[in-house]
């Protein structure tokens, strides 16, 4: 049975402003004197809930939540087509953790993401290794062009080939130049709401068939709401367009500066999303780093197994008070 830790409130949530004019909605939960410990979620453009606080001992962690750039409770939201995402980008989204961190007033923190927040999370790490105390991942990727185009231009596609088939017949003028997550962000940007709507559907149905083990023929119960659905889709088809905003490969070349941070990784065996095999380049970079592969499960990390797992890595980190390296300033 999946364990969890029971239920919690925050004990403070707020909305910080950032840059461009977004405003960032953030919330504790757990010990006001605890371990600090960052969540930073998947998409992007899912947003923070109420289980990510569950993979934490209340009583041992101070757990901090925010939904990113355009999505969540977050402000301008990229659901609204008069958003604009030029300035939604990885370097700004590391901003917007830096400027949360200053604001909150914590010096280091522990960092958990999944999928796009594994990207993330690495990221973030590599630009400020100094503020991060160990890192857990799940569901693993590194940004890297190949990862992007096994997911969305036809990589996995052999394995579900009636779903990819219907997400081409929804942007058929991929046809052109073969490049569907573009033809689905031009229908996304669309002036006809209508059009915009057929094209978050037709992603979204896409995003469903690959997360869990076993695969899924529906639409995830996350992709009920219409406007969620759009918003969701522009910020994905936005970063995946643009490589998520990161030179091809740099994630891995540049991972020996974290060499330093304890780090524990869970992929499912029959990850559709995230395989492994990019979890496991990640490994080879960083030897010291602790792989545990789930051998009956796929990307979600609800997935019986990668819970466990995740909460187990956060129950051996809470036993660490202090980072394995000071602040350099």
């Amino acid at each position: 049975m999946t364990r969890l830790y029971p239920e919690i409130d925050p004990f403070e949530h707020g909305m910080l402003p950032s840059t461009d004019g977004n405003l960032l909605y953030f919330e504790s939960c757990g010990n006001r004197d605890g371990k600090p410990a960052l969540v930073l979620h998947g998409g992007p453009g899912s947003g923070c809930a109420p289980w990510h606080r569950r993979l934490f001992n209340p009583s041992a962690y101070r757990v901090v939540l925010f939904d990113q750039r355009g999505c969540g409770r977050s402000k301008p939201l990229a659901s609204d087509p008069g958003t604009d995402l030029t300035t939604n980008h990885t370097a700004n989204l590391i901003t917007d953790i830096e400027l949360l961190r200053r604001h909150l007033e914590i010096e280091r923190w522990m960092v958990l993401g999944g999928s796009w927040g594994s990207v993330l999370a690495l990221a973030y790490a590599e630009a400020q290794p100094d503020r991060v105390t160990e890192l857990v991942l799940f569901g693993v990727a590194t940004g890297r062009r190949k990862e992007f185009d096994w997911l969305f231009r036809g990589g996995v596609a052999a394995l579900f080939p009636e779903e990819w088939e219907q997400l081409r017949a929804a942007a058929p003028e991929a046809a052109c130049d073969g490049d569907v997550v573009d033809a689905c962000r031009r229908r996304l940007n669309d002036a006809d709401p209508a059009v915009r709507r057929e094209a978050a559907l037709a992603w979204c149905r896409w995003e469903s068939a690959t997360p869990s083990w076993p695969p899924a023929h529906t639409l995830a119960r996350r992709f009920a709401d219409a406007d969620f659905r759009i918003g969701f889709a522009r910020l994905v088809t936005h970063y995946v367009s643009n490589d998520a905003f990161l030179e091809d490969g740099i994630l891995l070349r540049h991972a020996q500066s974290i060499a330093g941070i304890s780090m524990i990784m869970v992929n499912g065996r029959f990850d559709f999303q995230a395989p492994i095999g990019w979890a496991w380049d990640l490994k080879r970079t960083l030897p010291s780093a602790r792989l545990v592969v789930i051998d009956n499960a796929g990307h979600a990390a609800t997935n019986e197994g990668v819970t466990e797992e995740l909460v187990a890595a956060t129950d051996e980190f809470a036993r660490l008070k202090n980072s394995q390296r000071p602040p350099s300033g």
